[in-house]
C-alpha cells in the first residue's frame, strides 16, 4: 500500500536560507544570466512559492519491488522504425530505379526542396537506358538517421546524398561499402552565427573569427555557445570534430585533445536535441552563437542579427553507392547526378540558399570513419565535463493514459534507460490525482536501474491529470539533490498525453520554472503536443510526439544528447 508522507517532513528539511543557496545553481544546465527578462522573479522567491505550492500537494511514497532488465547493450536496429514511417518524397515512376536516402535541407518542400524538385523531373523525363525507362525513389531522412539505418542493416538504399562527407566515412568504418560517386551535387557550408556584437568583441580580442578563436573563446567563459547532437546532427558532427582538431590536429583523440574539449564543454550552456529547439534558444537570448547551415541561414529571416562565419568540412551533398551495387542501376545513379548537374538545375539550388561561399575551404584534413566514431562515443563520455546529470521523469498515470498511450509510455521509459550514462542520478514521480514518488533520486546504477524498472512496470493508469503538481514535487526532489552537490545538472522528462484537468496550472508554476532554469522535457502519447510545448518552451527545451514505431529512437537522440 502506499505510505502517505506528511509534506512538512519531506520538504520541510531545509531551511530557507540553504534553499535559497542552492537554487542559485539550478540554472547552469541550460542558460547563463544572458537574455533574462528584467520582471523574473528571484531563486528567493521562487524557492517560497515553490514551498507553498508543495505543502497544497498531496504526495505519497511508493514502494516497489525491482524488475528485470536487459543488461545488453541497447539495439539500434530494433529502435529504429520500419522505413515506411518517412515515406518517400518522390515515388519511383518505372519498374527499372533506385532508391536514394537525402537529408532533408535538400530532400524536403519549398527551398528545402530542391533535390526533390529534381527528381521528380528526373521521372517526368521519361529517360531511357539499355531500352527501358529508368526513374529514382527519392527518401528524404535526416543523415545521422539515414546512417543509422544503413549501418544496423535496418534499411538500405541504392544510394544515400548526406550533408557532408563524415557520414559516408562513418559508413564504411563499419565494414559497408559505401563508394563516393560524385563529391558535390550542391555547395553547402556549415557555420557558427555570433551575434554582431559579440562577433565585434571576440574581434577586437582574437583578431579574426574561426573554428580556433571560437573554441578559445567558450573554454575561456566569453562565450555563450550552444551546439546540436553530433550523433544525429551534420552540423553538430562537424562542430565536434572540428573542435577537437583545433585541440590537436595531429591526433583527435589525443589526451590533448580530450582536456581541450573537456574544458571548452565545460562553457557549452546548450547541445540541443533539434535545429529549431538550437534557433528558439537563440531567439530568446540565451546563445551568444549557435550553430547552422548556410543555405538554412539564408531561408530565416529572423536569425539575420546573426553573422554567419563558415567552418569545418564541406556540407556539398556527395552522393555514395551504398553496396556492391548492379550495373544496371549504377547506370541510374551516374545518369541522375549528370541530370541535377544541368545549368538549370544549380540555378534552382542556387535560388534555394545552396551554391554560396563557394571559396571557402576547410583547414583540417580527411578523418577516418573510426577516428569519428570514436569521437562520437567521447562526447558522449565528456560532453557533461565532469558534472553528472540529475533527471526526475514524470509519468502521467491519469485516466486519458489507459491502454495503448500507458503501454507507450512504459515502453519509451524501459527501453529508452538504455541510453542513460550509469553516473548519472534518475527519480521518478507520476501522477493522477495525486502525485507519486516511485523511486527516490540516486546514482543510476545496476541496482537503481532494477527498481526503475520495477516501478515502470507497475504504473497503472486512473483519476485525473495534475501535470503541474507532479513538476512542483519533482523541482523539490532536484533542489534536495543539490543541496549535496550543487554542481549537479538538473532536468525534467515528462510524459504525457498533454492534458491536465485538476490540481496547479502552467501560470501557477511558469515563473519558479524560469528562475531556476531547469530544462523540462516532454514527450506526449497521442498527446496535446500545443499543450507540452509551452512547458518545453519555458527554458528552451525539446518537445517530442511520441508514437509507437519510433519513440525509442527519438529517446535515444534526445538521451544522448542530454544523459
Amino acid at each position: 500500500m502506499p505510505k502517505k508522507i506528511s509534506t512538512k517532513v519531506i520538504f520541510g528539511v531545509i531551511g530557507a536560507a540553504l534553499i535559497v543557496s542552492i537554487l542559485v545553481y539550478l540554472g547552469i544546465s541550460l542558460t547563463s544570466d544572458i537574455g533574462k527578462s528584467e520582471s523574473q522573479i528571484s531563486t528567493e522567491k521562487a524557492a517560497k512559492a515553490l514551498t507553498t505550492i508543495i505543502e497544497k500537494i498531496s504526495v505519497n511514497t511508493v514502494t516497489h519491488q525491482k524488475g528485470q532488465i536487459d543488461l545488453q547493450a541497447a539495439d539500434l536496429k530494433a529502435s529504429l522504425p520500419e522505413i515506411s514511417k518517412y515515406p518517400a518524397q518522390v515515388e519511383n515512376s518505372s519498374p527499372t530505379y533506385i532508391e536514394i536516402f537525402s537529408s532533408t535541407e535538400k530532400a524536403g518542400s519549398g527551398t528545402d526542396g530542391w533535390l526533390t524538385e529534381v527528381a521528380r523531373d528526373f521521372n517526368n523525363s521519361a529517360i531511357t537506358i539499355d531500352g527501358k525507362q529508368v526513374s529514382v525513389r527519392l527518401r528524404g531522412i535526416a543523415s545521422g538517421m539515414a546512417t543509422d539505418y544503413i549501418t544496423s542493416g535496418k534499411y538500405r538504399p541504392d544510394a544515400f546524398t548526406p550533408s557532408n562527407e563524415l557520414w559516408g566515412e562513418m559508413i564504411t568504418a563499419q565494414g559497408i561499402k559505401a563508394q563516393l560517386v560524385h563529391k558535390r551535387l550542391a555547395g553547402n557550408v556549415a557555420g557558427i552565427l555570433l551575434s554582431k556584437a559579440k562577433k565585434n568583441e571576440l574581434v577586437q580580442k582574437y583578431g579574426a573569427i574561426n573554428i580556433q578563436t571560437i573554441t578559445e573563446a567558450v573554454a575561456q567563459n566569453e562565450l555563450a555557445m550552444g551546439y546540436t547532437n553530433p550523433f544525429a546532427s551534420s552540423t553538430g558532427l562537424n562542430f565536434l570534430i572540428s573542435a577537437l582538431y583545433t585541440f590537436d590536429s595531429s591526433n583527435l583523440l589525443s589526451d590533448k585533445a580530450v582536456a581541450g574539449f573537456e574544458a571548452f564543454q565545460t562553457n557549452v550552456p546548450v547541445v540541443a536535441y533539434t535545429t529549431l529547439q538550437m534557433r528558439e534558444s537563440a531567439k530568446s537570448g540565451v546563445l551568444d552563437g549557435f550553430v547552422l547551415e548556410y543555405q538554412t541561414y539564408v531561408n530565416t529571416p529572423d536569425i539575420k542579427a546573426y553573422e554567419f562565419t563558415p567552418f569545418g568540412v564541406r556540407h556539398d551533398s556527395p552522393m555514395y553507392a551504398i553496396g556492391d551495387l548492379p550495373a544496371d542501376k549504377t547506370k541510374i545513379l551516374n545518369k541522375f547526378v549528370e541530370f541535377t548537374q544541368q545549368e538549370k538545375y544549380q540555378q534552382l539550388a542556387a535560388k534555394y540558399g545552396f551554391i554560396g561561399l563557394n571559396e571557402y575551404r576547410s583547414e583540417a584534413g580527411a578523418v577516418s570513419g573510426a577516428v569519428i566514431t570514436q569521437a562520437q562515443k567521447l562526447w558522449k563520455e565528456k560532453k557533461n565535463a565532469g558534472k553528472n546529470i540529475c533527471a526526475v521523469f514524470i509519468a502521467d498515470v491519469s485516466g486519458s493514459m489507459s491502454g495503448e498511450p500507458l503501454n507507450k509510455l512504459k515502453q519509451s521509459l524501459l527501453q529508452g534507460q538504455n541510453y542513460i550514462g550509469k553516473e548519472n542520478l534518475v527519480g521518478l514521480v507520476s501522477y493522477s490525482d495525486n502525485v507519486h514518488i516511485d523511486l527516490p533520486v540516486a546514482k543510476f546504477d545496476l541496482n537503481q536501474r532494477s527498481f526503475f524498472a520495477g516501478a515502470v512496470f507497475d504504473l497503472q493508469a486512473g483519476g485525473n491529470t495534475a501535470t503541474f503538481d507532479g513538476i512542483a514535487v519533482a523541482m523539490q526532489m532536484i533542489e534536495q539533490q543539490m543541496a549535496a552537490a550543487p554542481d549537479l545538472k538538473p532536468m525534467i522528462f515528462v510524459l504525457s498525453d498533454g492534458i491536465t484537468n485538476k490540481g496547479h496550472s502552467l501560470n501557477d508554476i511558469k515563473e519558479i520554472v524560469q528562475a531556476f532554469e531547469i530544462p523540462i522535457y516532454t514527450i506526449g502519447y497521442n498527446a496535446d503536443i500545443t499543450a507540452l510545448q509551452s512547458i518545453s518552451s519555458i527554458n528552451e527545451a525539446a518537445s517530442i510526439n511520441a508514437d509507437t514505431d519510433d519513440v525509442v529512437y527519438k529517446l535515444s537522440n534526445l538521451f544522448n544528447a542530454q544523459m
